[in-house]
């Protein structure tokens, strides 16, 4: 019987054995990966060094789970109307003016299960953990078992996924997955599954679409599905472009006013810019257009360096690398900022699916070149990436790694994981002071661990604007000020605004319109028009002694 039902279903021991083998090579391949990342994020999180974004998604989850979609007072502080207007903070704003990211509603239900910010750490590490098994199966339609295993670890390995993964929480984690499973669907010829993901992938954020037009381009050059890649460029451009500069302008001017000049200005003139505009500053300019592609040569050819790393190279010779992750290179190689050609940052991930898929079609082409030699090049290739991926998460950008790893050498600043964690546990009591519905204003550090609430801004600013219109002034105001000492002999930004924190709280202590109500191995918690605590006064006048003769 047995073996008339492997027959009709054309399995053989052979084949259930392949099987078994490729299980026992893969899944404890990404067990590890999940593993060593979640608990590096969660570590990450729980000792007080996820950062500001975390709070934005958090408080954006929040109030999605309240019914105020997409609002967030936080992410109104980084609002154009704040940042070029003066304008306060509010709490209605909508994100969806900075970043269009409605498929974050499809993880709503697991956040209603588990509302914490550390719940958005656990998705984002299961995102990329996932993606890297749907890049198993991927390859496995082209490439034999070690081989593909080979890919699979290239891209666990890999600096543009470790770093993003073991970041703040971002929209960009689903990339990896939604991708590679567009990609998966598309050499299946699931084609119902094939649109839902693109729906999808458009769906992650509004510069998501450049993704499935690089796919959509590799359909049309490569002539396997001509006429499904012109869709998929066409729906992906045109909805780009509708929602860029008529659905997103209706929640706010971010995007003209902020985003596309921060990133796109030198091909505008003026004051703001639709993306339309920017595309035919690009175009009206081809030499500047070429300037911006290449420089600066050292940052680009290191970026470029540092993606093909864990792939021993080979998506550099792959012309299917070229076509799929083309544009959102593209992208990144014409925008301005530090973020765009970091390695580590949520940005290089958009790159990340194109260059596998790439790396899997030349292999299945040149399958000798798998040598001894090319092998041991490969897992050179493999520790380097993972060496580069442990240094650069211990960068001020992420600090992962804050407690194996000195944020400078000269002058020294190091951070213990048992001075971590003994700090926090001696400040952690003082966040239980402060009411869920009571608005806050906190260092950014604190941001997330307070950010589930309708009012929450970041220090020094202490205004918002309420939901009855109203300007106020929050109720309470913590800081970490030890963090910022440890950082400040090497970190201007952390040295200005710990000297800016003092002299605010000095002013606001004098005036009586704050008064201290807690003080713990260098946080302060105060409270509007609160009599002052007289010990955590004079623990705080110690501390600020303390400062001043340093």
């Amino acid at each position: 019987m047995l073996s008339k039902l492997r027959k009709k279903l054309r399995i053989t021991p052979e084949l259930n054995s392949k099987t078994r083998t490729d299980i026992n090579f893969i899944l404890p391949l990404a067990a590890v990966f999940f593993v060593l990342c979640l608990i590096i994020t969660l570590n990450r999180y729980y000792s007080f060094y996820a950062s500001f974004d975390q709070g934005i998604f958090n408080q954006v989850f929040w109030n999605n789970l309240h019914g105020r979609f997409f609002q967030s007072s936080l992410s109104s502080s980084l609002s154009t109307n704040v940042v070029h207007s003066g304008e306060v903070a509010t709490v209605y704003y909508h994100r969806l003016g900075q970043h269009f990211t409605p498929a974050l509603l499809l993880w709503l239900p697991i956040y209603a299960l588990f509302p914490s910010p550390a719940t958005l750490t656990v998705l984002q590490v299961i995102f990329i953990t996932a993606g890297g098994l749907v890049l198993y199966i991927l390859a496995r339609q082209y490439l034999q078992p070690p081989l593909a295993v080979m890919i699979t670890g290239s891209y666990y390995a890999a600096n543009a996924v470790i770093g993003p993964t073991l970041s703040n929480f971002h929209d960009i984690s689903q990339i990896p997955l939604f991708v590679f499973g567009l990609l998966l669907a598309m050499e299946k010829r699931w084609w119902w599954i094939f649109w839902v993901l693109a729906v999808l992938i458009l769906a992650v954020r509004e510069d998501a679409g450049v993704n499935l037009f690089g796919v959509g381009v590799y359909m049309i050059l490569s002539k396997r599905f001509p006429r499904a890649g012109l869709a998929a460029c066409t729906l992906s451009f045109g909805y780009m472009l509708l929602l860029t500069n008529a659905i997103m302008p209706l929640f706010s001017e971010d995007i003209s006013r902020r985003f596309m000049l921060e990133r796109f200005g030198q091909f505008a003139d003026g004051d703001e810019a639709s993306t339309l505009e920017i595309i035919w500053g690009m175009m009206s300019n081809p030499w500047r257009l070429l300037v911006e592609l290449v420089t600066p040569i050292d940052r680009t050819i290191k970026y470029l360096i540092g993606q093909w790393l864990p792939l021993a190279f080979v998506p550099a010779v792959s012309p299917a690398s070229w076509m799929v992750a083309g544009f959102p290179l593209l992208k990144l190689f014409l925008g301005k900022g530090e973020t765009v050609l970091a390695i580590n940052v949520r940005y290089a991930l958009t790159v990340v699916p194109g260059l596998f898929y790439g790396a899997i079609l030349w292999w299945s082409q040149h399958p000798k070149r798998l040598k001894l030699s090319f092998r041991r090049f490969w897992a050179v290739c493999l520790s380097l990436s993972l060496l580069f991926s442990f240094t650069s998460s211990s960068s001020s950008l992420n600090r992962a790694f804050y407690f194996l790893l000195p944020d400078s050498f000269q002058p020294w600043v190091f951070v213990s994981l048992p001075q971590q964690w003994r700090h926090v546990s001696q400040f952690r009591p003082m966040l239980a002071q402060i009411p869920s519905d009571a608005s806050v204003s906190a260092t950014t550090y604190l941001v997330p661990h307070l950010s589930s609430r309708r009012e929450i801004i970041r220090l020094p600013a202490l205004e918002l604007r309420n939901d009855a219109r109203q300007v106020i002034k929050v109720d309470y105001a913590i800081a970490d000020l030890w963090q910022l000492q440890q950082y400040q002999p090497a970190f201007k930004e952390e040295r200005n605004l710990l000297r800016e924190l003092v002299q605010l709280f000095d002013q606001l202590t004098q005036t009586q319109e704050y008064g201290i109500i807690g003080f713990k191995d260098g946080v302060i918690l105060l409270k509007k028009a609160a009599t002052p605590d007289p010990k955590a006064t004079a623990a705080w006048l110690a501390f600020r002694q303390q400062l001043e003769k340093k």
